[in-house]
């Protein structure tokens, strides 16, 4: 199987775990059956707005989904049998650290749900602790090696967080970290990262606002023979406004491929229904038209 994947690809991830638990629901700790089981019939209402959204349009050979054994299990076995694209969350949730969700096993869950892509959230940053960032390039040398061996693509979700350091060195000004220190060090981690013998077929890369931005980034994904290594946006929970933004950024730009964009696309319709505001089915309409948003911001950017 060749590296990389360089189809158009437009994910809605809802692999949210931790952060969905606590923020949607209020409920810290360990979960009950019942409670796990309403969390699951909560994100099957974010893809029935995914398969309305391609109902109504959106190709299905582009489309595709993001989601979590813990919750989804019924969801992935129903959307690889319908023959969507599926990505499963491999890490565990909320740590800074990368490792894998299920330790040893974790060939054995991928293979039980046999998805397109086996996704990692990770944190790095060249200029933190290189200890950690080794720990985790070790794990994620593995991963991408047996995905890669087992004909599974590989999607890694990079995030830079800023060290103390970095933000002190623009005042404390988050917003001017974002445009001017975080470009270059993504640029940095991309070639650290494939120094390190990870293969990613697909980058799932934070939102840059400058379009000759995401041309570097893009360079450094493609770098050295990589031509058909795929990135995509991801939306990091940010409102509607800057989502246009970053997309009408990528789009066009070489290498990028699409999106994966989850809490702006399902997080108010899921909190209105849950509150009895709206019924279920305004709900999947309301996720089904944003998802049909960003598609359509993508695909009119890219062709013009």
């Amino acid at each position: 199987m060749g590296l990389g994947y360089d189809r158009p690809l437009y994910i809605l991830p809802f692999d949210h775990r931790g952060s969905f638990q606590k923020k949607m629901f209020g409920w810290p700790g360990a979960l009950t059956n019942e409670q796990t089981a309403e969390i699951a019939r909560t994100k099957e209402v974010i893809y029935d707005g995914f398969k309305a959204a391609l109902d109504a349009g959106v190709a299905k050979a582009k489309a595709g989904i993001l989601i979590d054994e813990e919750f989804g299990e019924k969801i992935i076995r129903d959307a690889v049998s319908k023959g969507y694209a599926v990505a499963l969350t491999i890490e565990k949730s909320g740590q800074d650290e990368f490792d894998f969700e299920y330790g040893e096993a974790f060939g054995e869950h991928i293979k039980k749900l046999n998805p397109t892509f086996g996704k990692v959230l990770v944190r790095y940053n060249p200029e933190d602790d290189r200890t950690m960032n080794e720990r985790q390039n070790k794990r994620l040398k593995r991963l991408s090696d047996w995905l890669h061996e087992n004909d599974y693509k590989y999607v890694f979700e990079l995030l830079v967080p800023a060290t103390e350091s970095q933000l002190a060195s623009v005042k404390g000004d988050k917003k001017k970290y974002e445009q001017e220190v975080r470009p270059k060090l993504m640029v940095r981690s991309v070639h650290e990262i494939q120094d390190a013998g990870i293969e990613p077929d697909v980058w799932k890369i934070e939102g840059l606002d400058r379009r000759e931005d995401c041309a570097r980034v893009s360079e450094a994904v493609r770098r050295d023979g990589r031509d058909a290594v795929g990135c995509i946006v991801l939306g990091r929970g940010e409102d509607d406004k800057k989502v246009r933004e970053w997309l009408a950024a990528a789009a066009g730009v070489p290498g990028y491929i699409g999106f994966a964009v989850g809490r702006t696309t399902f997080w108010d319709p899921i909190k209105d229904w849950r509150e009895n505001r709206i019924k279920r089915d305004d709900a999947v309409q309301r996720i089904a038209a944003n998802y049909r948003e960003w598609v359509d911001i993508f695909e009119k950017a890219a062709s013009g």
